[in-house]
């Protein structure tokens, strides 16, 4: 030990200057160009038509969507599925705060007329609801009727947003927490319907974690420091995360789709467990490729396992970041870049997925699970 420190007292006099910029050199940036080569499959195109169940366009009903459509061509996308189909905005309240409101009916009319007349076939409208005035007497027979309003309007499923179980609250000033039962007409009424629910809960567990050299997302919280889940403040992401499977158990005729692998991506066999447990219960992997990618085995094996499960999805309309879902499904590339490295500070594997799971994968689950969407725009549609 003795003679080690004395040779690094040794070079650090010698290196001078240059040793000092090192040892000050933030961690987020030393990233240094890897020296292996390897053979490359950079892909910018998905080898089978694609639908992406986890999209957001704002300001559809008035959107040129040939450009939009344009862009989804290149990438084989045959359908998006737009999440935000009742679009919110920006509300001042008698006290000078503000919140976001839902728009009203003609907003996702006007989105579904739009993807109708102007481009057939290549979007799917989900719509969304307003917790706003949840402790309000008739607030769970307006939903309903809203409910049943947009879907005979076009709408093919209800998005949920991350607020609710975090920072929604009802008019007493508590947490509207995922599993409150003032909700569970809802959950009901989409399964008469045969709407499925695309709900996103909670965050990636890191988020409530010490921001400290341990949390391997520290780089996401230095960069968004809102993302942090002070203990103090949110409830903890099992308690969150345990109110949304409540709600899956306690609703078994209503489907699904746990947003961005229900942020157990690092998880998976806990994941697949659950998945055992219920039926009802589907996934996408919006967001969430990281983690996938960095265990190409093991992600492989479960893909393949659970491959009537798994569902396409993205979460954000920036194009060239298809290109690394691509490569991670379809390819056996080692050790590449993720595209955005305050999500991944690693690198990426390809997991190889056979055909019929990249069908699955890419089209063939949304087309059992989603309704409206046209067969025939697929290979054996």
């Amino acid at each position: 030990m003795r003679r080690a420190l004395t040779i690094v007292i040794a070079l650090s006099t010698a290196a001078g200057t240059w040793a000092q910029e090192v040892e000050n050199l933030p961690f987020h940036e030393y990233d240094p160009p890897s020296t292996l080569v390897v053979t490359e499959h950079p892909l910018t195109r998905a080898k089978y038509p694609f639908i992406d169940v986890h999209n957001h366009q704002f300001g559809m009903p008035d959107q040129d969507l040939s450009q939009l459509t344009a862009e989804m061509d290149k990438l084989n996308m045959a359908v998006m599925v737009n999440l935000s189909g009742r679009g919110f905005r920006r509300v001042t309240q008698t006290d000078g705060s503000t919140r976001f409101a839902l728009r009203d009916s003609d907003y996702l009319e006007g989105a579904v007329a739009n993807a109708t007349n102007n481009a057939p076939g290549r979007f799917i409208v989900f719509t969304n609801i307003d917790l706003f005035g949840i402790d309000e007497p008739d607030w769970g027979e307006r939903t309903l009727r809203q409910l049943e309003a947009d879907v005979a309007n076009g709408a093919k499923g209800l998005k949920i947003y991350k607020n609710l179980g975090l920072t929604a609250k009802d008019g007493a000033g508590e947490r509207i927490a995922v599993n409150d039962p003032r909700l569970d007409p809802v959950w009901a009424k989409c399964g008469e319907l045969g709407i499925p629910v695309l709900i996103h809960t909670g965050e990636p567990a890191s988020f409530w974690q010490d921001k400290d050299e341990s949390n391997e997302r520290l780089l996401e919280l230095i960069e968004r420091p809102d993302r942090y889940r002070d203990p103090d403040i949110y409830p903890s992401w099992e308690e969150v995360i345990g109110e949304q499977h409540d709600v899956f158990r306690k609703h078994p005729r209503t489907n699904f789709i746990n947003a961005h692998l229900g942020w157990m991506g690092n998880d998976l066999e806990r994941l697949g467990a659950l998945m055992d447990e219920l039926p009802n219960m589907y996934t996408e992997i919006g967001a969430v490729l990281a983690e996938l990618g960095r265990q190409p085995r093991f992600a492989r094996d479960w893909l393949i396992r659970y491959q009537d499960r798994v569902m396409f999805g993205k979460d954000s309309w920036r194009p060239d970041e298809y290109h690394v879902y691509f490569r991670v499904l379809e390819t056996a590339d080692d050790y590449f870049d993720y595209y955005r490295r305050r999500h991944a500070f690693w690198k990426m594997y390809g997991l190889d997925l056979p055909d019929d799971v990249l069908k699955k994968l890419y089209y063939k689950n949304a087309l059992r699970v989603v309704p409206g969407i046209d067969p025939t725009l697929f290979p054996d549609g």
